[in-house]
């Protein structure tokens, strides 16, 4: 070798380990090609079930084409498959089983019942998604669900409620029994500060409980034709009580990806059955690569990593989501880290911007297994963290962490395609201080604790970013898209569906101490529904899209186009200013056309703020109140509301009380009803 060589690792030739290092890649992708993939079709189906239709976000597919990420499994909701248990909901109420379902509805089992699905295309893989109770006394159970394909032989799948299961305010607790973690904040259940209240309230336990669901992948053994019968079992011994089964999503996945000439971690002693730690492995595997020019490569099994793996200039790739599994456990510190925290995990981070973030990292095809069980919101236990430019993330799933991909900026053109997040304490993605020219695209994100996807530009502003072509699923808090100030910023063709309480569908705010918003934002051909929710603290509906100007004026060009909002639980739109700061700030320059309202249960647009917006070819139907519900700034002068709605033409459709943009309430009729009755609006159908 010359003296600009990279060194093998100590011990063994080059020849000799990266040898063994190929046949040990070889070994593992022949035996999970085996258990998980076996090319064609070869299990015949049994005699047919009741059909189980395919949906998306609990709908029919047909309503929201075009729409959210591309994605190679196909979701079925429990409560359309057959079963002998008890189907609940649907219902919207925070703080129940019901409510963050996907649909908000799902099946209870008792030991013994069961719910099954039909496969609707041939699979060797299924996610389920469910529900498990707690221990009394928190920290959760785990309890054994049975699956039967086609009448055959039983797998066990081993579920847990130790990574759900939230109870109390901000920032929650595992703890059922704890009493308010804030007794000096208001609380609607007494509408009272219950510290300076007297007598004290009597505050029911659990406070609060939230973030039920979880969700497990299987591999199944063989691949299975269309028609297959998938039948997921509570055993009669199990230790649960009830066993909810929101979901069924299923399918084929492909043969491992295998990379030969790589940097395989075999070769620096990573153990790919999990019993020693592999994190040393992989900084090893990384420091070679980057020398050598070689992309590192994480050939299938479940590595055990308990730290950061920090990472730049170079590329990572796994054999696939499905086979490459990084999983770790959650570390206490010995002394808080300079940042504040006092816990790491397994995760991939890129440097702190303030050494200059780390460029050119690649990081794809694995899955990050967290162990991140309470909301610290000072840790970094996140799937992927630090600060990234020039980068690429795809085809990663990330379950298990704080946050899926939290970037403290300033880094730019960094972008995360083809990704799945599930069951995070807190965000799923969050471009947070000055991240630039970045995106995340065709990514699926289910079950966050926080806001699905945000842009903060707290301190420095995030601009030319792009969420495009993504769905999120059920945020048990916030919102499924947030945008916190920020520069020509763009929000495309998402779908979001069932967010929970605190938040909506999308948000557009000044809060959290965000730079202004300024150029343009565009919000365009994005579908939300059962959106609209409830604010529990204001005690009103919010919209399915809502602008919320707390910090500052809301006066950036904003373009909202092509969008559909369904089934909202109360308003569609909604601009509100702060109740005490309604007359320092105002919310202008927003324009809506094109835009398909399909069932509101109060108003099209509830205006709480002073300002003004244009409205042109906004169709509603099925609107069960006033069209236009504006209190303005709540002064009610003679003048009319602080708000005033332009009608650009084309704005057709109503509900209840008839055309919902009537002559009578142009420019600012006062319409204001604080708290209007809801009527309950049909499902989604074909618009024609």
């Amino acid at each position: 070798m010359t003296r600009n060589d990279p060194a093998p690792p100590r011990g063994l030739s080059r020849r000799t380990r990266w040898t063994a290092a190929l046949a040990t890649t070889a070994a593992l992708a022949t035996t999970i090609s085996i258990v998980g993939f076996t090319g064609p079709a070869v299990a015949t189906p049994a005699a047919p079930a009741a059909p189980s239709p395919v949906t998306r976000a609990a709908l029919d597919p047909s309503l929201v084409t075009g729409r959210g990420a591309a994605v190679d499994f196909v979701e079925q909701e429990a409560e359309k498959a057959t079963t002998n248990g008890t189907i609940i909901g649907p219902d919207r109420t925070a703080y129940t089983l019901p409510a963050e379902a996907s649909g908000r509805s799902a099946v209870s089992l008792k030991p013994g019942e069961y719910v099954e699905f039909r496969l609707p295309k041939a699979s060797n893989a299924i996610t389920v998604r469910y529900s498990i109770p707690d221990a009394p006394t928190g920290g959760g159970i785990t309890a054994p669900l049975a699956v039967t394909v086609n009448g055959g032989a039983k797998q066990s799948m081993t579920l847990t409620s130790q990574y759900s299961w939230l109870y109390n305010q901000y920032s929650f607790t595992n703890d059922p029994n704890a009493d308010l973690l804030h007794a000096d904040w208001w609380i609607t259940e007494c509408k009272c500060v219950p510290s300076q209240t007297t007598p004290a309230p009597v505050i029911s336990k659990p406070f609060r409980p939230m973030h039920f669901y979880d969700e497990q992948r299987l591999l199944l053994g063989h691949t299975y034709a269309a028609g297959s019968t998938v039948r997921l079992t509570a055993p009669k011994g199990t230790s649960a009580s009830t066993t909810t089964i929101d979901l069924l999503d299923s399918q084929l996945v492909g043969a491992p990806h295998i990379r030969v000439v790589a940097a395989n971690v075999l070769l620096f002693g990573a153990d790919p059955r999990g019993k020693r730690d592999s994190a040393n492995a992989f900084d090893k595997a990384i420091a070679f690569a980057k020398k050598a020019h070689l992309k590192v490569y994480v050939p299938p099994g479940t590595y055990q990593v308990n730290r950061h793996i920090i990472v730049d200039d170079v590329t990572v790739e796994g054999a696939g989501s499905w086979y490459t599994i990084i999983k770790g456990a959650q570390v206490t510190l010995a002394a808080p880290a300079p940042d504040g925290s006092i816990h790491t995990g397994v995760g991939f981070y890129g440097k702190d911007a303030s050494a200059g973030g780390s460029t050119n990292v690649h990081l794809s095809g694995f899955a990050i297994e967290g162990d991140v069980r309470e909301r610290i919101d000072t840790d970094q236990v996140n799937g992927i963290g630090g600060a990234m430019s020039d980068s690429t993330i795809d085809g990663l799933y990330i379950h298990h962490t704080k946050v899926g991909a939290w970037f403290d900026g300033p880094m730019h053109d960094t972008h995360i395609t083809n990704t799945v997040i599930a069951d995070q304490i807190a965000d799923g993605v969050n471009f947070h201080t000055g991240v630039t020219h970045s995106s995340v695209s065709n990514s699926f994100i289910r079950n966050t604790g926080d806001d699905g996807l945000a842009m903060w530009s707290e301190k420095s502003t995030d601009a030319g970013n792009t969420f495009d072509h993504n769905t999120v699923q059920t945020p048990t808090l916030a919102n499924g898209i947030a945008i916190y100030g920020g520069t020509d910023n763009t929000v495309s063709g998402n779908l979001v569906a069932d967010p929970l309480r605190e938040g909506s569908g999308i948000q557009v705010g000044s809060r959290f101490g965000a730079e202004p918003f300024a150029g343009h934002l565009w919000i365009t051909d994005n579908t939300t529904v059962r959106a609209g929710t409830y604010e529990l603290n204001w005690e009103i509906g919010l919209g399915a899209i809502w602008f919320y100007a707390l910090e500052r004026n809301i006066d950036a060009d904003i373009q909202v186009v092509g969008d559909h909002f369904l089934d909202n639980t109360y308003n569609a739109i909604m601009l509100v200013t702060d109740f005490p700061v309604k007359d320092q700030y105002r919310i202008t320059n927003v324009h809506f056309a094109d835009i398909r309202v399909d069932g509101t249960g109060t108003s099209v647009v509830s205006a709480r703020s002073a300002g003004s917006a244009s409205f042109q070819n906004v169709d509603a139907r099925n609107v069960g109140a006033v069209g236009v519900n504006n209190c303005g700034s709540f002064n009610f002068t003679p003048a009319g509301s602080e708000f005033s709605l332009t009608d650009l033409g084309g704005n057709d459709g109503g509900g209840t009380t008839g055309p919902w943009l009537a002559a009578w309430e142009l420019p600012n009729t006062i319409t204001c009803d604080d708290r209007p009755p809801v009527v309950v609006p049909p499902a989604p159908s074909p618009w024609n």
